[in-house]
């Protein structure tokens, strides 16, 4: 078999047996469509550290068209880290099954990623989006209520996106104020529940107040047909929104943005890993990284050499 056929077994077993997650295989599957458009014709044979390194090479030398015909060329480091972990994943496969004799990785150094940035949104950032949420919805009750709801429970659940696009309506029990986010869905495979708040349970019972003649199970539907709202649909919602606020965002900083306000208010790390559904506290410890200075000032205000232990 050739490694077209080789990486179909390979996501095969990843979604039966495994049972990963569509959000984990479509991940594998787009990284390597884009190995094999770059090294065409590859053979396990070509499966070298050389070939690895001129991959990323030839990736990172690219030039490509985003946004309004502006021209690119580059990637992030962090890109690079994903696009390794994913074929990574591939080769020790290939390895462990005896159809290449070494994983071509096994010889190089994994890159290292610092985050420097911002990457939780500022209050008068959230702000403006809701704001754009409010004006742009076609005048559509519908479509406003939905998006809403939404990014409330994106602003007060910390959820990942595929975690909020597979929300069904049986996960959410406003009599007891909790959403449940089922392990199937969720990136860490574990169940997990989190309490609601009062603003996302208002926003919660305004939707399903107008979307009850939809029979769809997911929560969120698209608002041209009774199907749920799929991936693309947010994507476009999000460019829209970018556009209408004028804040340059990703959904995910909505995620970052509730650990650092949650750590702002409890400071309880432990807790936190549970909301966000964290298998090991390092991963929640990241979400440190990005904490304001300010929010620190006044416990090392309370230091002085008479409390000094």
């Amino acid at each position: 078999m050739d490694i077209h056929e080789l990486f179909q077994q390979f996501i095969w077993e990843c979604e039966f047996s495994q049972k990963l997650r569509p959000e984990t295989i479509r991940g594998y599957t787009d990284v390597f469509s884009l190995f094999v458009k770059i090294i065409p014709d590859i053979q396990l044979t070509d499966l070298t550290s050389i070939t690895i390194t001129n991959f990323f090479k030839i990736l990172n030398e690219r030039k490509r068209i985003v946004g309004k015909g502006k021209i690119k060329v580059g990637v992030k480091k962090s890109t690079v880290a994903t696009y390794w972990g994913k074929l990574n994943s591939f080769f020790n496969w290939l390895e462990k099954h005896q159809h290449i004799e070494a994983n071509p990785f096994s010889d190089m150094k994994y890159p290292k990623v610092t985050y420097e940035d911002k990457r939780f949104l500022k209050r008068e950032e959230v702000e403006k989006i809701f704001a754009a949420i409010y004006v742009h919805h076609n005048n559509n009750l519908l479509i406003l209520k939905r998006n809403l709801a939404l990014f409330n429970i994106l602003l007060f659940c910390g959820l990942r996106r595929e975690e909020v696009i597979l929300l069904q309506i049986r996960d959410i029990d406003l009599e007891r104020k909790t959403i449940t986010i089922r392990a199937e869905t969720s990136k860490s495979s574990m169940s997990r529940s989190l309490p609601l708040t009062s603003t996302v349970i208002t926003t919660l019972k305004d939707y399903l107040k107008e979307r009850k003649h939809y029979t769809c199970q997911h929560l969120f539907v698209s608002s041209t047909s009774d199907k749920r709202f799929t991936r693309d649909g947010l994507k476009h919602l999000v460019r829209m929104l970018n556009t209408a606020s004028k804040v340059r965002f990703h959904l995910h900083q909505f995620r970052h943005t509730f650990a650092i306000n949650f750590l702002k208010q409890s400071s309880n790390l432990f807790s936190l890993k549970q909301l966000m559904g964290h298998r090991d506290i390092r991963m929640t410890a990241v979400y440190l990284r990005c904490l304001p200075v300010d929010e620190m000032r006044s416990d090392i205000e309370k230091m002085s050499i008479d409390g000094l232990i």
